[in-house]
């Protein structure tokens, strides 16, 4: 089996293509490097029992159509993205730019190439906007009314596949992620507050919560997200699915759990709220349990404390 990741030297996008590559596929992967890090696929470069290649390029680039049709991959996971909410509300046309237009080119490219599946990286954080309290957490079907530029484009993106699967039978499966976290993912500059929350502790930093720390995500660990995009290439077809835990964690909540691992004692520091952002959210992961076979295997604990490892390991070897 032949796979394309766009992002794929990202957090997520690595990790799928280290599982991917595990598993005995062959891999493409198309990154810009704006964000992800040829460090992170140092092990699908160096194996020479590999088949990998590496394509820098940016998705907004109409040569990405011919790229993916050229490669002919037999699934295109597509995670590249702009993915900083406050960037969307800032400079809205360029989010449109990166997420729809870029996603448009990768379609175009896989619609060319006839590729069996397109999988989406989707984002249950955003598309369904802001939910009343009772509603949580939240179900696919539930109206999808976006609160920021980033979320309209996720919940677009999903619609344009639905219409490429009307026109031109091109399968998919768009997987609306809530929170992800793990190993890879960068605290610096745009990130999980996760990533944040592990190097500002560990390098004795005072960390910053933005608001009163009681809005709530969904924290889903990075390794179970991977076997959903994974599953996705079979399975799911025409399906938007949430990949969750359906568990509300407020951001106090998170930095009490990860400050006691990390052995610290110090008070956060509260900051006024960000615009565009959520009170709260959680994602019902039934759809994905039903069509999927997938279900979350990591809690909290126990993920946020494979983080806080792996970055005490990444600051030993710099």
């Amino acid at each position: 089996m032949k796979a394309l990741v766009t992002g794929g030297a990202g957090f997520i996008g690595s990790n799928l293509v280290d599982r991917l590559l595990a598993e005995g596929w062959a891999v493409d992967v198309i990154d810009d490097l704006s964000s992800g890090k040829l460090s992170n696929l140092s092990s699908a470069r160096s194996d020479p029992d590999h088949e990998f290649h590496f394509h820098q390029m940016d998705i907004c680039d109409p040569a990405v159509i011919d790229v993916v049709e050229r490669r002919s991959p037999d699934v295109v996971y597509h995670l590249a993205a702009q993915i900083d909410v406050r960037v969307s509300v800032a400079d809205p046309a360029l989010d449109a730019r990166i997420n729809v237009l870029g996603s448009l080119h990768l379609m175009e490219g896989a619609r060319r190439a006839g590729v069996d599946k397109f999988v989406f990286a989707s984002s249950g954080g955003t598309i369904f906007g802001d939910v009343d309290p009772t509603d949580l957490p939240v179900v696919e079907s539930h109206d999808q009314v976006p609160v920021s530029p980033y979320g309209v484009s996720k919940k677009v993106v999903t619609d344009y596949l639905h219409t490429y699967r009307e026109l031109h039978q091109m399968e998919y499966t768009s997987l609306a992620l809530a929170n992800v976290y793990g190993p890879r993912q960068d605290p610096h500059g745009e990130a999980g507050v996760v990533a944040i929350f592990a190097g500002r502790l560990l390098s004795g930093e005072q960390c910053r919560i933005f608001g009163d720390g009681s809005q709530t995500r969904d924290y889903v660990y990075v390794d179970d997200v991977v076997d959903a995009f994974v599953r996705s290439a079979e399975r799911g077809s025409g399906l938007l699915c949430n990949i969750g835990t359906g568990v509300e964690t407020s951001v106090v909540e998170l930095y009490t759990t990860m400050a006691a691992a990390a052995g610290v004692d110090l008070e956060p520091e509260f900051a006024p709220p960000r615009a565009g952002e959520l009170a709260r959210s959680a994602l019902d992961p039934g759809r994905a349990g039903l069509h999927l076979g997938w279900s979350p295997f990591t809690d909290l604990p126990t993920g946020t404390a494979a983080v806080l490892e792996w970055f005490r390991g990444d600051a030993t070897s710099a």
